[in-house]
């Protein structure tokens, strides 16, 4: 069962992000205040949900919600900044975007960085015990989801609208045949065998 509250603070705003783990794509980072009495049957962590129920609880959030920000952060900047950063970055980014200012801050995870002098505490497996982080979690699923889609039409090869740019042997079999492409992350193993040198 989600909790509604961390802090007692009415302003409590979680955070998540989805796509560390892909090879392609942005790491995308949402952010969520709920207001008191917030329910759906289907919300939990975006990972437990099935794509047809986190696109139907998108509209719902971000109708109900007191306030959400979504930010993208492209795998150029993800190769710059590397991914655990990258996903700090987004977070704080989605809060920002966000029109009212939260009194207290809880991630999912256990890395992030002060955030204006806004106090925040990190969370395991937030995303499935607290339901503003797991409405972040369904947001930032959703948007890099339909993105990731998107831009599977430009490159069809790689299946990116069933894999996600996630590390699949189909995705790594398409990478091994054509290459990567501008939408891959270059610091990320791409592949298995990138591990032997060629010195």
């Amino acid at each position: 069962m989600l909790k509604f509250n961390y802090s007692g603070f009415s302003l409590e705003v979680g955070t998540d992000e989805a796509g560390r783990g892909c090879l392609s794509g942005p790491v995308v980072a949402a952010a969520v205040i709920l207001p008191k009495g917030f329910s759906h049957p289907l919300l939990n962590d975006s990972k437990q949900i099935s794509e047809k129920k986190r696109m139907e609880l998108r509209p719902f959030i971000e109708e109900n919600a007191l306030a959400f920000g979504v930010s993208f952060i492209d795998q150029v900047e993800v190769d710059e900044i590397n991914v655990l950063q990258a996903s700090i970055t987004g977070m704080q980014r989605a809060i920002a975007k966000m029109n009212i200012e939260p009194e207290f801050i809880i991630v999912d995870g256990n890395k992030f960085k002060p955030y204006k002098d806004i106090p925040y505490e990190t969370i395991v497996k937030g995303d499935a015990k607290f339901m503003s982080i797991a409405a972040a979690s369904v947001l930032a699923k959703t948007y890099r989801d339909e993105y990731m889609e998107k831009i599977h039409n430009e490159f069809p090869a790689y299946n990116w609208k069933k894999n996600k740019g996630y590390p699949t042997k189909e995705h790594r079999n398409a990478i091994r045949e054509f290459g990567a492409t501008k939408h891959h992350r270059k610091t990320f193993k791409l592949l298995p065998e990138q591990l032997k040198l060629k010195l």
